[in-house]
């Protein structure tokens, strides 16, 4: 790590790379980028590239001011798919106003923020990510589909996975790139599969998730299929999550971890997770923004729908997971892939360091709410997107953490999306109604 722009200069001309990338991404998570030649690359390190704003959906509205692009050196990566002569590297970028003050509307700044407030409290927070997807098949014209031949399930093998060379090659390729694959498998809705990178600081991870949902994409359509990190795009199969590992340091300590406690988790450890669990209602719209996201979010699904922490019910929205001797881990399971990285991390580490900050009452992690005695209703995540919407204009600390722009775009797009969605006649509507009435 620590690249300069000599470095830079002499990659590209070593690895004779012809075009660079300048990604980032919009504050959906889509991935966005201007292509520039290797005869740019200065106009590139000296922050000169720049692009109008009001084009990007989310963005500025003045249709007049530029927005530039600030190259993050350390994100340096050549696409090992692309040609060998001529080849194609990336670097993932800030975005940046024309007066020199970062963009507030910069997913990439916000969770920087967080790294920042972190760091003030003395502390530094590891990511680890387990992200599912399915790989379907595409019809004549290579347009996606929902189809898939095989019957294959958790752990299953070749021939009944018709995926496990496409799977093995997006590993192959992730590694070629700099990633540390921890592991990968089929998961248990056929043509569903999983692959787990080991933890990084927060950002790395954030940039790696953009990067591998790339990646996935790309080698699955050189196999034919498509990749869709789609929440549930099948009503009677298991929907995909990402599942987001957080271990918290100061130093080479993790604090999250206590030998004495029962679960293995410190004083400082309950605040960050009840931290969590205080806001996650209010983080729901972005951790889960789509209409299908709430399809995923059902009782009586691996994926939760309770607001709960456990160190033993792997169906609980927040586990407590021992991961070496010293070690202990939170894993945030109600996110889904399609879910901007960025502000999914931002805000579970600004919450879990609210909680730290106000020493919020901890609960004992081997109790989950919904086991509470009679009578007491478990609280439970929104069951909608509208109802998250909502859940977000009531949380002013979730607000604080996104931005007023963030918050006000997620409100606005998001609550269109909902009526959009619920003007629709569906498929269901007129096979139910339609003969009978």
């Amino acid at each position: 790590m620590g690249n300069t722009k000599e470095d830079i200069r002499r990659m590209v001309e070593e690895e004779d790379v012809e075009f660079i990338r300048l990604q980032f991404t919009d504050i959906y998570g889509q991935l966005k980028n201007m292509a520039i030649t290797a005869s740019q690359l200065e106009r590139a390190l000296d922050n000169k590239c720049s692009f109008n704003g009001a084009a990007i959906g989310g963005f500025i509205k003045d249709e007049e001011e530029e927005l530039f692009l600030y190259p993050d050196l350390d994100t340096f990566t050549i696409f090992p798919w692309r040609p060998q002569n001529g080849k194609v590297a990336r670097l993932i970028c800030d975005l940046y106003r024309p007066n020199g003050e970062p963009y507030e509307g910069d997913p990439r700044y916000i969770l920087k923020k967080a790294i920042a407030k972190a760091k003030d409290m003395g502390y530094c927070l590891e990511v680890g990510a387990a992200c599912e997807f399915f790989l379907f098949h595409t019809d004549e014209n290579t347009m996606p589909t929902t189809m898939t031949h095989e019957k294959a399930g958790y752990f299953d093998i070749s021939p009944l996975d018709f995926g496990e060379n496409a799977r093995r090659d997006i590993v192959l390729t992730l590694e070629d790139m700099g990633f540390t694959v921890e592991s990968s498998h089929h998961e248990a809705a056929p043509a569903q599969h999983e692959i787990d990178f080991t933890h990084a600081d927060a950002l790395t991870t954030a940039d790696d998730f953009t990067t591998f949902r790339m990646v996935v994409k790309t080698i699955a359509k050189r196999h034919g299929l498509h990749a869709t990190f789609m929440p549930k795009p099948k009503a009677d199969e298991a929907g995909s999550g990402l599942h987001v590992n957080m271990a918290l340091y100061d130093g080479e300590k993790n604090v999250f971890f206590d030998s004495s406690d029962a679960y293995g988790l410190s004083k400082t450890g309950y605040h960050f997770a009840e931290g969590i669990l205080k806001h996650v209602k209010g983080m729901t719209l972005t951790c889960n923004p789509l209409v299908n996201s709430y399809k995923r979010l059902i009782s009586g699904s691996d994926a939760p729908s309770e607001i709960a922490c456990s160190n033993t019910n792997r169906k609980a929205l927040l586990r407590v997971k021992k991961c070496d001797p010293c070690g202990v881990r939170l894993t945030l399971r109600s996110p889904d892939p399609s879910a901007n990285p960025y502000l999914v991390i931002a805000q579970a580490l600004m919450a879990g360091l609210e909680g730290i900050r106000t020493e919020t009452e901890a609960s004992d992690p081997s109790t989950l709410v919904s086991s509470a005695p009679a009578g007491v209703q478990a609280d439970r995540l929104p069951a909608t997107l509208c109802e998250a919407v909502e859940e977000l204009k009531k949380d002013s600390f979730v607000q604080e953490v996104l931005g007023e722009h963030i918050t006000e775009e997620y409100i606005t797009t998001k609550s269109a999306e909902w009526q959009e969605y619920t003007s629709r006649v569906s498929e269901w509507e007129i096979e139910k109604y339609l003969l009978m009435y």
